[in-house]
C-alpha cells in the first residue's frame, strides 16, 4: 500500500511516496481503509522537531493521527464493530503507532468510534484529536448550564469545538480572538466575542461577569495562562492544553481555582484507559448527529502525495479551519 513517509526529520524534511506492506488485523483491532486524515499542530510539531520531543516515531516515520474511514477487517475480541462500518478515530502518529498518511490502518478498536452520520468523510476526519481534547477540558472543568464559560482562542481548532460543546453543556459562552473572521466563527457557533487585543482582561471580565467566568477555557497557553488566572471566578476552574513553561502559581491560589492540564495523548502514548477515547467519541458524533457539533474544514484541499503542501498550508497560519488530506 501507499505511505508517504518522513525519511528525516527537520523543517525542511520532505514526504516520500513509498510502498509499503499492507497492514494485517490483530486481536483486539480494525482495519481500516482510511479515506481522509487531519493535520494537527502536534504532527507538525512532530515533524519539525523528530527526536526533539519524546513521542516522535522512529525514521523512517509515518505520521498522521486523525482518520475517517470504512472497516474492511475486524479482529478477534472486537465488539461493536462490523465490516463496512464507517469509522473515525486517533490511533497512529507518535511513539509505536503507525500513523495515518497511508491507505490503511490497524487501529487499537478502543481508539475508534461510528463516523457521524451527517458529517462527510472530510469533516469527521478534522474531529477526533481537537474534539476530544476540548471535551476533555470542558468535562474535567465540570461545565453545567447556567455558567459563564471563557474560551481563549475560540476560533481555533480545539477552540470552535470547545464553544459549540459549551452552549450544548447549556453555558453562556465567551470567546477569544482578533479579526473579522476569527470574530465571525465565534458568533456563528452562539458566543459572545472578546478582542483581546483592544480589551483587557479586568475590563471584559467587569463587564461579563460578577467576579469572573464559572471556566476558562485556554487553548493560547504560555503567557495567556496569567490572562486566565486573572479572569477565573473564585474557586473556578481553568483548563490548558499549553502549559509549558514556568509561572508564578500564587494567584490561582488566592482564587482557590483549579487548573485541568489536558494532554489527550496520554491514552495513545501509554495505552492508558483508551476506551475513554473511543466513549467520548461515541458521544461527540452523538451530539453531532443532534446538530450540535461541526468542525470548520479549510477550503483547500490536498491529496495524500500533496501532505507536504497540507503540512506547509497549517505552518503558515492562513489556514481557515482544519487541514484535512484526502485518499
Amino acid at each position: 500500500m501507499k505511505a508517504m513517509l518522513l525519511n528525516s526529520y527537520g523543517e525542511n524534511a520532505a514526504f516520500t511516496a513509498t510502498q509499503i506492506e499492507k497492514s494485517k488485523v490483530k486481536v483486539n483491532h480494525l482495519l481500516v481503509k482510511i479515506e481522509a486524515s487531519s493535520v494537527n499542530t502536534i504532527d507538525m510539531m512532530i515533524k519539525n522537531m523528530g527526536t526533539d520531543l519524546p513521542l516522535s516515531p522512529a525514521l523512517p516515520a509515518l505520521l498522521g493521527m486523525d482518520f475517517s474511514g470504512t472497516v474492511e477487517a475486524v479482529g478477534d475480541g472486537v465488539e461493536g464493530f462490523k465490516v463496512g462500518d464507517d469509522v473515525y478515530g486517533c490511533a497512529g502518529g507518535l511513539g509505536d503507532l503507525p500513523g495515518t498518511l497511508t491507505e490503511y490502518i490497524v487501529a487499537d478498536s478502543k481508539l475508534v468510534a461510528h463516523k457521524p452520520k451527517g458529517l462527510t468523510m472530510r469533516e469527521t476526519a478534522a474531529l477526533p484529536l481537537v474534539a476530544i481534547t476540548a471535551y476533555e477540558g470542558l468535562t474535567r472543568a465540570g461545565v453545567k448550564a447556567g455558567q459563564k464559560v471563557l474560551v481563549h482562542g475560540g476560533s481555533g481548532g480545539v477552540g470552535h469545538l470547545a464553544v459549540q460543546l459549551a452552549k450544548y453543556f447549556g453555558a453562556e459562552v465567551f470567546a477569544t480572538g482578533t479579526g473579522n473572521n476569527q470574530k465571525a466563527i465565534v458568533e456563528k457557533f452562539g458566543a459572545t466575542f472578546i478582542d483581546f487585543k483592544t480589551e483587557k482582561v479586568a475590563d471584559y471580565t467587569a463587564k461579563y461577569t460578577d467576579g469572573g467566568f464559572d471556566v476558562v477555557f485556554d487553548t493560547v497557553g504560555g503567557p495567556n495562562l496569567t490572562n486566565s488566572i486573572e479572569a477565573v471566578a473564585l474557586n473556578g476552574h481553568i483548563s490548558t492544553t499549553v502549559s509549558l513553561l514556568e509561572i508564578d502559581l500564587t494567584p490561582l491560589h488566592f482564587k482557590g481555582a483549579s487548573l485541568h492540564v489536558v494532554f489527550m495523548l496520554i491514552p495513545m502514548l501509554h495505552n492508558f484507559k483508551r476506551d475513554v477515547h473511543g466513549n467520548v467519541l461515541e458521544r461527540l458524533a452523538e451530539i453531532s448527529n443532534e446538530g450540535h457539533l461541526t468542525p470548520i474544514v479549510d477550503e483547500n484541499r490536498f491529496s495524500l502525495e500533496q501532505v507536504g503542501d497540507a503540512y506547509a498550508h497549517l505552518a503558515s497560519g492562513t489556514a481557515i479551519g482544519k487541514v484535512v488530506v484526502e485518499n
